[in-house]
């Protein structure tokens, strides 16, 4: 029996693919538990629509992260820290510092999306990378100064 999953299923297969399972499978567990429709003439020709829709999105998604990573590796980002007289930092540089200093120069993005390779305990320039979209990540460059 042809199927279209609705959800991804282990062993089988992702969202949106047609597979060929065991009637019985698919009359009394698939379909019951939504993880799946019979796949008819008129629903195949629902989800290559759908399937084309997604495509468009998922282009449109790409573009703008490339044009939001390219503005991330553009922009210079300064995170400014309180320095003890010695010269080092009370506690180290953090996700969210960066991100406070990205929205400073006009840039919006989560935290979780931004890593720093090691804890940052000094003043000086590093990189770190921010996730834009899923595979689209560009290096952001920023540099820790004292407080003035």
């Amino acid at each position: 029996m042809k199927i279209i999953l609705k959800k991804e299923v282990a062993n089988l297969g992702e969202a949106g693919d047609v597979v060929e399972v065991k009637g019985g499978y698919a009359q009394n567990y698939l379909i019951p538990q939504g993880f799946a429709t019979v796949a008819t003439p008129s629903a195949l020709k629902q989800l290559e629509e759908t399937k084309r829709q997604r495509a468009h999105k998922e282009a449109k998604l790409v573009a703008d992260a490339e044009a939001l990573a390219a503005k991330i590796e553009a922009a210079p980002v300064k995170v400014a820290v309180k320095v003890s007289e010695s010269g080092k930092i009370y506690g180290s540089v953090t996700t969210a510092q960066i991100e406070e200093a990205l929205k400073a120069v006009g840039i919006e993005v989560e935290k979780k999306n931004i890593t720093i390779p090691e804890d940052i305990k000094a003043l000086g320039e590093y990189e770190g990378t921010v996730k834009c979209y899923k595979a689209v990540k560009a290096a952001v460059k920023f540099i820790v100064e004292a407080e003035a």
